[in-house]
Order: structure tokens, then sequence, then C-alpha cells
């Protein structure tokens, strides 16, 4: 997979997936098993939502406004934290394959969510949730109170403007504050869990961002 460009000749850049995924979703499966390099190439495209492509006679730049969903394995063999205790994995082995994802890298993903595993009797006694309907219907009037309130989604907010269409109360503020210090939020990871936090308020039809979103959008940096 070419993530930047493929090349005519070796000299002309032509579109690669980044590109192509421009305003749909990139997919990417096994995460920790594309080369390192190759995923470090995503932190530009996925901060300014644009590539620029320098070759020895000429520059281009190509459109990459995507969303990136990523998807991994724990450890090597997946089973790490499985209540069974399957896993044969060494601390060095799952540290070596959690570190081919960098810092930097995981700071530009807004959710990162932990799926264990299900019991059986869970699965066979399962309740219906919303139906994708229900769910469409959700998003779309949480779209339309963004474009609303700011003309755009809240994912491409800048630094100022969250400062003016964000705001928090007194209680969100300190909550925000002390989960910065303990998480070590960098001003990137405290932008985005301010745009995640704005969005859960959208989604329940909130004017206001109450704590309850606020550490919401905290859990999903905590992994």
């Amino acid at each position: 997979m070419t993530f930047i460009s493929e090349t005519d000749s070796g000299s002309r850049p032509k579109p690669g997936e980044i590109t192509l995924a421009n305003k749909g979703v990139l997919f990417l499966d096994e995460l920790p098993e594309f080369d390192r390099s190759v995923l470090e190439v995503l932190r530009q495209p996925l901060e300014a939502k644009q590539i620029t492509i320098s070759r020895a006679n000429s520059q281009m730049t190509f459109p990459a406004n995507f969303q990136l969903v990523a998807a991994m394995n724990p450890c090597p063999c997946g089973y790490d934290g499985d209540t069974s205790g399957r896993c044969r994995c060494r601390p060095e082995q799952i540290k070596r394959y959690q570190d081919k994802l960098s810092g930097p890298l995981l700071d530009r993903i807004d959710l990162h969510i932990t799926v264990p595993a299900l019991p059986i009797a869970d699965l066979q006694s399962a309740q219906a949730g919303e139906t994708s309907k229900q769910v469409r219907e959700r998003v779309a009037v949480a779209h339309q109170h963004q474009l609303k309130r700011q003309r755009k989604v809240n994912n491409e907010l800048s630094p100022s403007e969250i400062d003016e269409y964000i705001k928090l109360g007194d209680s969100e503020k300190q909550l925000l504050q002390l989960a910065q210090q303990r998480l070590n939020l960098s001003a990137r990871g405290y932008h985005r869990v301010l745009r995640v936090a704005r969005t859960i308020a959208d989604l329940a039809n909130s004017i206001d961002i109450n704590s309850a979103h606020v550490s919401e959008a905290l859990s999903y940096r905590a992994k």
C-alpha cells in the first residue's frame, strides 16, 4: 500500500491511498504490521488534511481529508489481557509490538477504544440497541448543530476557533486541568479532547458541554 503517492517513471507523483480516501474513510487493519516509516507518513495529512510531494523538478499538493479508522491486537498473539491466560507473549515482545506506533501518531487519533472479547452468554443474550437509521438521524442532527453554530464540523475547528466556540464551565475546566496533568496531554491532545467533548454534547442534543461529556472524551485518550 502506498500512502503518499505512486510515481510515473519515478518523477511524476500520482495520488496514493490517502488521497483516494479523501472525503471518505481509510481503514487500516493490523496497524502495527505496517512499517513504522510508512505509518509516520500519516502524521502530516491527519493534521493538515492535505499532503505535499516534492520531487527534483516539481512539487504537488494532493487533498487528504480522510477519516482514519485502524484496528490492532494488544500483542503479537492477540490474547494479552484475556482472562483465559492464553497469551504467551513475553513483556518485551508486547512492548516492541506496541512501540511500532509512535506517540505523535497516536496523539493524532481522537478515539482509542479497547474492545474485549465477549463471553458466549453475553452474545446469546445481547439486547437490541439503536438501529442504523436511528444513529444516522442522530448524527445528522448533530452535524446540523455544528454547521449552524460555526459553519464547519467540530473536527475542522482551529485552536483559535475552539476558544471561540467551545466553552466550558468551572467544574469542566477543573476536570480537564486535572486530567491534563494525569494523562500528560499535549496541546494537540487537549484540543482534540475539546473537539470530541463538543461532539458528544452535540450527539446528546446538549447546548452546553457538561462534566459527563468531558469525562467520556477523556476516557478515549486514556487507553
